[in-house]
């Protein structure tokens, strides 16, 4: 699935306009995790949001988290798993994490329920858009299905799909603080 995104805008008089229209400009696929895709559709550097900034915010390097005070919106394609996740442990995983300026985000060594979890100082707002795949929390796990919704609170983590078909995520990331 090819994710297509839009963004309006306006012109010299005010009305209404689509500035854009296409393939996402920035798709990240992160080491050690073959077939997962990183859609990235937009980055707020701040809040409130001007609605009349930037008409591309996508055209630099965009790491798993959002910028201090921002939020990043992306869809991401979660391959089956079965393939690969034998061959990933913890460093693998610190790498990936690494590799899209996250590392610190990686779980602690230890026995952890998927070598993929990881925690990070965010609000995330979830939609299974296709497919399905388990959230994977320090001790319990649910199943979700297109249409179903999470909201993530810095929570220990991971997404596993352990089916034989693809699965899309919509995030969306927001800046948060753990104290």
């Amino acid at each position: 699935m090819a994710v297509r995104r839009i963004v309006t805008g306006h012109d010299e008089n005010g009305k209404a306009i689509v500035v854009s229209d296409g393939e996402t400009p920035n798709v990240v696929r992160p080491a050690n995790r073959p077939g997962v895709e990183i859609n990235n559709l937009w980055v707020l550097d701040g809040s409130p949001a001007s609605v009349h900034g930037p008409e591309e915010t996508t055209d630099r390097q965009i790491g798993l988290l959002p910028p201090q005070n921002g939020s990043v919106f992306r869809i991401i394609k979660f391959p089956p798993e079965k393939d690969w996740i034998d061959s990933v442990d913890r460093d693998a995983a610190r790498q990936s994490f690494a590799s899209i300026g996250a590392e610190s985000a990686a779980a602690e060594a230890g026995k952890a329920p998927h070598p993929l979890m990881h925690r990070t100082e965010t609000v995330d707002y979830a939609v299974c858009l296709s497919g399905e795949i388990y959230l994977v929390l320090d001790d319990s796990e649910v199943l979700m299905k297109a249409g179903d919704s999470c909201v993530q609170r810095g929570t220990n983590h991971a997404w596993s799909n352990r089916t034989d078909s693809d699965c899309y995520m919509m995030f969306v990331l927001v800046d948060g603080t753990f104290d």
